[in-house]
């Protein structure tokens, strides 16, 4: 089964995060397919590099950009939402005059578009958060 995922929840405000991350590496190894993880809302949080939870505390940011390399996700943070949050890329950053980035690996940004056609191409879409 070929399925989206939409996350709109950020990493450490609720479960959402961590049960979508669960859900889609389950899903990952048991042979389906992610056609894309779209992050809105606050979810955009799961993006940036420049969290930095405790030692002993799980990091959210570095096991989706993980899971990104390891299975070539396509991970795609809403351009919008990412911008109203102080999430830029290198792209975004220089269009709107910052001065650096913050955009974690294996993510990237894009706009509702994507999560237009996730939706389509996909078998099932799973929402996780609000």
């Amino acid at each position: 089964m070929k399925f989206g995922i939409l996350v709109s929840e950020g990493p450490y405000t609720h479960q959402a995060s961590d049960s979508a991350y669960q859900f889609t590496k389950a899903a990952l190894e048991k042979g389906h397919e992610i056609f894309r993880v779209f992050f809105y809302h606050d979810g955009v949080n799961n993006a940036t590099r420049l969290t930095t939870p405790p030692q002993d505390d799980r990091n959210i940011v570095n096991r989706w950009s993980k899971l990104a390399e390891q299975y070539n996700l396509d991970m795609v943070v809403c351009v919008a939402a990412a911008q109203r949050r102080g999430i830029v890329d290198e792209g975004e950053a220089k269009r709107n005059g910052k001065d650096a980035t913050n955009l974690a690996p294996g993510f990237r940004i894009s706009g509702l578009g994507q999560l237009i056609e996730a939706g389509i191409q996909s078998d099932r879409m799973v929402t996780f958060g609000d």
